[in-house]
């Protein structure tokens, strides 16, 4: 079994974070949004919705191996 490490933790404490900042800046861009046609806003939303999940990945993989990229 491996030895449990800080990284995991850390990463749950990032993870956390980036969450809480991208919230904050996709809610204080709630007033420029309503302005849009709601087309464009459901766009806007659906895009802000799914890019928080971009940093995760290397995140994810410096938790379970210490590193951001990918070995080749």
């Amino acid at each position: 079994m491996n030895k449990p490490t800080w990284r995991k933790p850390a990463g749950i404490g990032l993870m956390l974070l980036i969450i809480l900042i991208w919230a904050v800046l996709v809610a204080s861009a709630a007033g420029l949004i309503a302005r849009m046609p709601w087309p464009l806003q459901a766009l806007f939303y659906a895009a802000a919705g799914i890019a928080w999940i971009l940093p995760m990945k290397p995140l994810l993989r410096w938790m379970e191996t210490g590193r951001f990229k990918a070995s080749s």
